[in-house]
């Protein structure tokens, strides 16, 4: 589904223009504070860039819903966006270079939400804080937009340039930016990584002793965060946790031998693996608990749905992605059969081109969602929406069979080595912790340890200690995780 500009700013139009007696923000004030995030995510600046403009559309889509449900004062599930910023600098946008942000959903209150995603895209929050009373009366809709026909002729971005308060925003952002250097940015900010991981540690150590307990107590095989809070809300679903097992100890026998994952859904994954919801109430997750032996009926039948997917496909294998959306159980069941309906339709009708091998079996496929993007992901994998038509989906297979077999082949050799500089660059550099995001491929990873290890005399003293996630851009976590992009420059 594409966005048009249009759609996009009437949606967010519309999220915003709510009465102002449930809000204390009025739509005009709240259009103006946001101004500077569209015009820096809107998927139309990213036009030959498919996979970033995708991402900023479904983004953009749970965030209109998210400011919606806060207008309405109803409780929203604590969630991560990511987006891509597009900078300002003409030669990286024409090299592909964005800024890839995580922007965490998780107050109450719509004032603190829009200064929180500013705040994450390092936009000026000046305007937005300085709202003090709740608007009573009704107020005009912004000039800026009436200017613009009120959405009916779409935003001319040509024309930003001559809007003072746009000039401004840029202007304020250039010279607040971060330094633009590993060595400078930790000169200023590693002594403030140290700090607050220090002050997590009481609450690591907990963490670590009430997993060690639950798992022992509950016989559970593990426990996982699997959530964009950090570590005290984690230290809190532990402790809820626990005291709801030793209240309800008979209804916990059924969680034995299983894993057991906080997250922002709940119910059972595609893996087998227990989801609790994070920001849900205890009695919620006994009822989840009490109906596991439901989501088991499908869990077992999940094998055969995944075999009648290979056998239709030429023995092709259904896999997952490490860092795959989670599925719940059911929904995974309606994909595998949707898909399996859709490619027995199409052998119906033709067969498969004389240039596939007999076999696919040497291949992968992995069945992500049900709409979105075809894809092959950077291990070599076929990414593929349950609805997708038959002819399509043989086509995109066809026409990459030769470059899934390249990425296949250059993994098998590469992840070895991803995994030798990982634990080379924990010990060297003596890190507490070494992480990185699903978007980081082995290739750019192995480039930032070697990076890492190349200039270890001069950064070991500084990041002795501290943990290091790789990602796209700077920052220091509320944890103390010091997140670090994999190109930066020494």
């Amino acid at each position: 589904m594409k966005f048009s500009n249009v759609d996009m700013l009437l949606s967010v139009k519309r999220c915003f223009c709510v009465k102002d007696s449930v809000r204390a923000l009025s739509s005009g004030e709240v259009s103006t504070a946001l101004r500077p995030f569209y015009f820096t995510v809107h998927p139309d600046l990213f036009g030959q860039y498919p996979t970033q403009r995708t991402v900023n559309e479904n983004s953009l889509k749970q965030l209109s819903s998210v400011i919606e449900c806060l207008q309405q004062r109803r409780p929203i599930n604590p969630m991560t966006l990511p987006f891509y910023l597009r900078s300002k600098d003409e030669k990286e946008v024409k090299a592909g270079k964005f800024t890839l942000v995580k922007i965490q959903l998780n107050d109450k209150d719509l004032k603190k939400t829009i200064i929180s995603i500013l705040k994450t895209c390092n936009l000026p929050t000046t305007f937005v804080e300085k709202i003090e009373e709740p608007v009573r009366g009704p107020r005009k809709e912004n000039k800026f937009w009436q200017a613009r026909g009120d959405f009916g002729r779409g935003v001319d971005f040509t024309d930003l340039e001559d809007d003072p308060l746009y000039q401004s925003i840029f202007m304020r952002r250039k010279m607040n930016s971060e330094p633009d250097t590993f060595k400078a940015y930790l000169d200023k900010h590693v002594n403030e990584a140290h700090v607050k991981l220090e002050a997590c540690r009481p609450v690591r150590e907990e963490v670590k002793k009430l997993e060690k307990i639950l798992c022992e107590d509950l016989g559970l095989r593990d426990i996982f965060w699997d959530c964009g809070w950090n570590i005290a809300h984690y230290r809190g679903c532990l402790l809820a946790f626990q005291n709801l097992a030793r209240h309800h100890p008979e209804q916990m026998e059924i969680l034995r031998g299983r894993t057991l994952v906080f997250a922002n859904d709940t119910g059972i994954s595609s893996e087998g693996n227990v989801l609790l919801n994070s920001g849900e109430v205890r009695h919620n997750w006994l009822d989840m608990i009490r109906n596991i032996p439901k989501h088991d009926l499908i869990l077992r039948r999940l094998p055969a749905f995944e075999k009648a997917v290979s056998r239709v496909l030429l023995d092709i294998k259904i896999g997952r992605r490490k860092f795959m959306p989670k599925v719940m159980v059911g929904q995974y069941e309606h994909q595998l059969r949707q898909l399996t309906t859709t490619l027995s339709d199409y052998r119906g009708r033709s067969s498969y081109p004389n240039t596939w091998p007999t076999s696919l079996a040497s291949y992968e496929l992995v069945i992500e969602a049900e709409a979105g993007p075809l894809m092959l992901s950077p291990t070599g994998q076929f990414i593929v929406p349950s609805s997708c038509p038959g002819f399509l989906l043989v086509t995109f297979i066809t026409e990459n069979l030769d470059e899934a077999t390249k990425r296949l082949n250059h993994y098998n050799k590469i992840k070895y080595v991803e995994r030798e500089l990982h634990n080379k660059t924990i010990k060297e550099l003596c890190l507490a912790g070494l992480n990185k995001d699903d978007s980081i491929t082995p290739d750019l990873m192995i480039q930032c340890c070697e990076k890492l290890l190349k200039h270890k005399v001069t950064l070991t003293p500084m990041l002795d200690g501290v943990m290091l996630w790789v990602t796209h851009y700077y920052s220091v976590m509320t944890d103390g995780v010091l997140c670090i992009p994999w190109d930066w420059k020494f």
